[in-house]
């Protein structure tokens, strides 16, 4: 007896091609690159980064941590390398960029939702606009929007805490101090190595100064991001929403920053950012329903939490991006938010502002491939991702 074949249902065969193609980008997406983890690294960021905790938790003012931190992080990330004196005045322009801009943040955040905004815009739209100046500094100015949208965020959330004090001044000056943290530090290093030229700390990420012409679609494409970046914005803190700074921040980890990043990357950090949020959202549930002493302690651990985090974000930042990204999201949303309350309701809106964050990120994506596709002729540039 011959056997009998049944036809398969339509769409039965493009099933498992489709499964087969999504574990092939999930595979790219968090590929291990095991040449890429550097421990020395990031237990260097962990010792240099202890010092500001310590000091701020001996003078109880924790309310400065996230400018100390960052201070000295994007400093490291930003210092060039080569000889001491090129080192120090790079490092020290940064750090004077990144006051003024930690000064506008936090004393405009008082001022309406649409300062805020215009503020973001004219923040990321330079930024964007940076990389007529070469991909190293390309580079830094993106950590300086990153970090102008952190303080956005922190102070308009220490604005909702009536019995937090925090000054316009004191924030300036502990970025200024994580700063100065960093070239003391180099400084150290430098007299210990016999005063010789040193290489950067991230010596992967760019160091090209050469400029380059600023096509239309690349001044498109950083208009687009810093209409977007205003916008989330405008949404979080125009409409007041419940932990609505979650939404810029989401936006702007997960979105490409160059019109010549790959595909591939834009993937990693928009899976990165919602990794991190997720994890950070699950992580601030253990403070919930917690008073007193009980609180104080748990707050305390949960920033020592954070901190290591963001030690392995340092140690893996080209071990796989998507990883790095959502360590770097779930550290800077921890300390963020450990202010506020937290419950199952908050959880909720902190993980739906981050998709709508992650949503407008996926949106500029898709312009930018059609933006793309107007750059063929011009020559190639390094992709410049932000640390």
């Amino acid at each position: 007896m011959s056997k009998v074949t049944t036809p398969s249902a339509p769409g039965e065969d493009a099933r498992p091609v489709q499964a087969g193609k999504v574990a092939e980008w999930l595979s790219e997406v968090f590929a291990l690159n095991r040449a890429g983890i550097n421990w020395p690294r990031a237990v260097l960021f962990l010792d240099v980064a202890l010092v500001p905790v310590l000091v701020l938790w001996a003078l109880g003012r924790e309310e400065y941590l996230l400018s100390a931190l960052f201070g000295a992080l994007f400093a490291a990330l930003a210092d060039p390398g080569g000889s001491y004196g090129n080192r120090v005045s790079h490092i020290a322009l940064f750090a004077l960029i990144g006051a003024g801009l930690t000064a506008l943040g936090f004393g405009i955040s008082g001022s309406g939702w649409g300062w805020l905004a215009l503020a973001a815009f004219a923040v990321t739209l330079a930024g964007g606009l940076a990389a007529a100046f070469g991909a190293h500094r390309f580079v830094t100015a993106l950590l300086l929007n990153v970090w102008f949208i952190i303080t956005v965020a922190v102070a308009f959330g220490l604005h909702q805490q009536p019995h937090i004090t925090s000054y316009t001044w004191a924030q300036v000056l502990a970025w200024a101090g994580g700063s100065a943290l960093w070239i003391t530090v180099t400084f150290l290093g430098w007299l210990i190595h016999g005063r010789q030229d040193r290489p950067a700390v991230a010596v992967e990420l760019p160091g090209d100064t050469s400029r380059r012409p600023l096509t239309r679609p690349l001044i498109m494409f950083a208009v687009i991001r810093a209409v977007v970046i205003g916008g989330t914005v405008a949404i979080a803190f125009g409409l007041n929403l419940s932990h609505g700074s979650w939404m810029p921040i989401a936006a702007i980890v997960a979105m490409k920053p160059s019109l010549e990043q790959s595909t591939l990357t834009a993937a990693q950090r928009l899976a990165g950012a919602l990794i991190g949020a997720v994890a950070a959202a699950l992580i601030l549930l253990i403070p919930a329903n917690e008073h007193g002493s009980t609180l104080i302690a748990i707050t305390r651990g949960l920033e020592v939490v954070a901190l290591i985090v963001l030690m392995h974000g340092f140690a893996i930042r080209f071990w796989n991006y998507a990883l790095y990204c959502a360590a770097i999201a779930a550290g800077v949303l921890i300390l963020l938010d450990l202010p506020q309350p937290s419950n199952f309701s908050a959880e909720g809106y902190r993980v739906l502002w981050t998709l709508c964050g992650a949503g407008f990120a996926v949106l500029v994506m898709l312009l930018a491939g059609l933006l793309a596709k107007r750059t063929t002729t011009t020559p190639p540039h390094p992709t410049a991702q932000p640390a």
